[in-house]
């Protein structure tokens, strides 16, 4: 199909649509397509990126944008442009489900799209337009004038019929179009295309499993997905993995190999010290109350039920006694039981470069993220894209190296800002949702005006404020997080996210709530993210846009 057409590569800015944009671009490379590619990180940026090209390229592949809008309403393409969209948002929209022409979607066949049934919502124009003309005037005046009437309550019933069909599709979308969520992540369902064609390598295996990852990560999905898709990749990954054990030099220097492992759900502990990882890392930052005096105190206590001496501790993980490293995981996991942590062990997969390069799947999430959103950069937007595309490589641990430097950083700022939060009470109720809101200012608040930084800022404070607050009805409260985003034109970013719950089911309705509160009170607001939980708003339309949130949602 795209063997002569040179193809437009459309990627967003989520680690998830990196590792696709990787299995494509070598699935492309083993049957020489030409393509080109544009980083993309909202809807204003890849409206001008078609303008730009569309007349140079018919086909455009979209990795993680474009499914849940009306694509052709937006983009007005020619009759012979096709998109090919593989985008984990949900709920699709219903034109791109529909359209078998112009819009093809990559999704798995198994993934329940839940979509309402054609009929339902389309209705075919020329069953509306009435034939009132084809009377015969030789009939006799009675007769017309009982056709006519019969003619009019038709017409009327009609009528009455459409106006009901209507309110049933009005009702039928808006269920439809509630709740945002996540379907099964990109980079899987390229990898499924891979494994269909038969092209499917051990690199490609592994990005598939870091676009997983960052899905769990940016806790995008239920555990119950997370660990039902971590079990279709086991058994790729035993398939690609095994190896005789008799090779006495089957590990060479430039090999690789996947492994599937049960981790500690500790944030980049094996580059880090422990001591650390356990401070920054959201799971046990929260559950042991880090913020507080009296957290620190059940820290060290922690510490010591599992008898490891603070300055092991504290020290690179990498320098730590042997010994102590052996069975690390079994005293850690015994010990976090006691102090109701049950939940620090993880399905995950880690990969081996050679003989002493090790990193587990988050790691690769954590620095390939961090290195999208590097604040401390200078340039164009697209070399920090690049730079995350290129650490995904293996022959580029430099970057990768720089991505785990950068994370670490960004952990310690997002742990230090939940705990200001936290101890400044800056977080409050507004009746419907909590509410809090980044000073100009604050420390690091130039990294919270990147989304991915932003929302994960925002998951970390609304899990911390659950396990700090005695308010029952507090702790089952969705949280809407601010942050100043350009200080000179006036603009805050905005993110709402789901209610921290056990069986939260990770929906989230804060993009139509969003869109209404907007609209109802004429706020200046730019939807342009692909989430659509996640607005920019001018800074003096911020109180009336929340009055009418609150108003809306109680």
């Amino acid at each position: 199909l795209l063997f002569l057409q040179r193809v437009l590569l459309l990627v967003a800015s989520d680690v998830d649509a990196l590792c696709a944009c990787k299995i494509l671009q070598a699935l492309f490379q083993c049957d020489h397509v030409q393509y080109t590619l544009v980083p993309v990180s909202g809807w204003q940026e890849l409206e001008t990126a078609f303008l730009e090209h569309k007349d140079q390229f018919k086909y455009f592949v979209l990795i993680n944008c474009g499914a849940n809008v009306d694509l052709l309403e937006i983009l007005q393409p020619e009759e012979d442009t096709f998109f090919f969209v593989c985008d984990s948002h949900r709920p699709i929209n219903v034109v791109n489900v529909y359209n078998d022409t112009q819009i093809k979607l990559l999704v798995k066949q198994d993934d329940d799209l839940d979509v309402p049934a054609y009929d339902d919502i389309f209705r075919d124009e020329e069953d509306e337009e009435e034939d009132s003309e084809n009377e015969s005037d030789g009939s006799e005046p009675s007769e017309k004038r009982r056709r006519f009437e019969e003619d009019v309550i038709e017409r009327t019933m009609k009528r009455r019929q459409r106006r009901e069909w209507e309110a049933r599709r009005r009702e039928i979308l808006f269920d439809y179009e509630q709740y945002e969520y996540h379907g099964t992540s990109s980079a899987m369902v390229m990898f499924d295309l891979a494994w269909i064609m038969s092209k499917d390598l051990n690199d490609m295996l592994w990005w598939a499993i870091v676009g997983l990852t960052d899905q769990w990560v940016q806790d995008k999905i239920t555990q119950m997905k997370y660990v039902t898709d971590i079990g279709i990749l086991q058994r790729h990954v035993s398939r690609h993995n095994h190896r005789n054990e008799d090779e006495e030099n089957s590990l060479s220097i430039d090999c690789m190999r996947i492994a599937f492992e049960y981790d500690l759900r500790l944030a980049l502990y094996q580059h880090w010290s422990l001591y650390e990882s356990l401070c920054n890392t959201s799971y046990t930052s929260a559950s042991l109350k880090l913020w507080s005096v009296q957290g620190q105190k059940r820290l060290r206590e922690f510490l010591a039920d599992m008898g490891l001496p603070l300055k092991q501790v504290k020290q690179k993980f990498n320098s730590m006694d042997m010994s102590l490293k052996e069975n690390l995981r079994e005293m850690i996991e015994e010990s976090a039981n006691k102090f109701g942590m049950k939940d620090l062990r993880v399905q995950t997969f880690s990969i081996h470069f050679g003989f002493k390069n090790k990193f587990s799947a988050s790691d690769i999430v954590y620095a390939t993220a961090s290195l999208m959103e590097n604040i401390e950069k200078e340039g164009p937007e697209t070399t920090n894209f690049i730079k995350a595309l290129d650490s995904l490589s293996r022959g580029n641990l430099d970057k990768l190296h720089q991505g785990l430097d950068l994370a670490k950083k960004q952990l310690r700022a997002i742990q230090q800002t939940v705990a200001s939060c936290i101890c400044t009470n800056l977080v409050i109720s507004q009746g419907p949702f909590l509410y809090c809101s980044l000073m100009e200012g604050t420390p690091d608040v130039k990294l919270f005006s990147k989304p991915v930084s932003l929302c994960l800022l925002s998951k970390y404070l609304l899990k911390s404020f659950v396990c700090s607050t005695k308010n029952k009805r507090c702790k089952l409260l969705p949280l809407i997080m601010a942050a100043p985003m350009d200080v000179e034109q006036g603009t805050v970013i905005m993110v709402g996210i789901p209610p921290e719950t056990e069986s939260s089911d990770k929906k989230n309705f804060f993009g139509r709530a969003f869109e209404k509160a907007a609209d109802s009170t004429n706020s200046r607001t730019l939807h342009n993210h692909f989430d659509m939980s996640i607005i920019e708003l001018k800074t003096e339309d911020r109180s009336k846009f929340l009055d009418a949130l609150i108003s809306l949602l109680s």
